[in-house]
């Protein structure tokens, strides 16, 4: 193969490995598991490692996500995953105190995984299972969604051009999907959105099939429903959304 030739293709393999860029993580992994009756602690998360503010501020955006999951002890102001999960033991070990007999062994489970990456956006995706006591544990999943031009986390109101038009969209296609017809009260069926009134979930994070709009347990619906969830797939949603999304 002539020079000219071989440069060329190495030049278009050079320019499609940036165009399909993505961030590089490894996994952060901690096993708590001192004794048979410390509650059972376990994390694997994505860390990025590069350095840049993309990164940092992915970082931050979990760690702070997960302290918000562990913390229990209101004495410990936590700044860092181990003082959460310090909180955390605490809250199991004085309660342990109060009721030796009655506390079961308390659990936190918290796995992270990149949903959905492309050159304009990157989002993690949170899965966390929680059990403090009583007779069910409490499962979530939260997304966090990052532009990776400006470096910074997205709120859900800067994702769609107009977001109250969007809110009646995303409402037709959850009343279709749920079985509730377009005319009657959004909770007649059995929901339990605040005022009788749809809204988006807190929770709005992209995948590979798609945008997907979350509830988790109890925001609008008992715990027997589990969490509810509305898959959107691009081709209907892209007109709404503020940037294109390649999927």
């Amino acid at each position: 193969m002539k020079a000219p030739i071989r440069l060329f293709l190495i030049f278009l393999l050079l320019l499609g490995c940036n165009e399909d860029h993505k961030l590089i993580f490894e996994p952060y992994t901690i096993s708590d598991k001192e004794c048979p009756e410390c509650p059972n602690i376990s994390i694997e998360i994505p860390k990025a490692l590069e350095q840049s503010k993309l990164n940092e501020t992915i970082n931050t955006a979990i760690e702070e996500e997960l302290i918000s999951l562990l913390v229990f002890d209101d004495d410990i102001e936590a700044s860092s995953i181990q003082e959460a999960i310090k909180s955390f033991k605490n809250g199991y070990e004085e309660l342990n105190k109060l009721y030796p007999d009655e506390t079961a062994r308390w659990e936190a489970k918290i796995t992270g995984v990149v949903s959905f990456e492309d050159k304009n956006m990157i989002t993690i995706a949170l899965n966390s299972y929680l059990f403090t006591g009583g007779a069910h544990g409490y499962t979530t999943r939260n997304f966090l969604n990052f532009n990776k031009r400006k470096g910074n986390e997205i709120e859900n109101w800067e994702l769609f051009k107009d977001q109250e038009h969007f809110k009646n969209f995303a409402e037709a296609k959850f009343r279709i999907q749920e079985d509730i017809p377009q005319d009657s009260p959004i909770n007649s069926t059995g929901f339990m959105f605040e005022q009788d009134e749809f809204y988006l979930p807190e929770n709005i994070g992209f995948t590979e099939k798609g945008l997907v709009l979350l509830y988790n347990q109890y925001e609008v619906a008992s715990y027997a429903d589990g969490a509810i969830e509305l898959l959107l797939p691009y081709p209907e949603v892209k007109n709404y959304l503020t940037k294109k999304v390649k999927s």
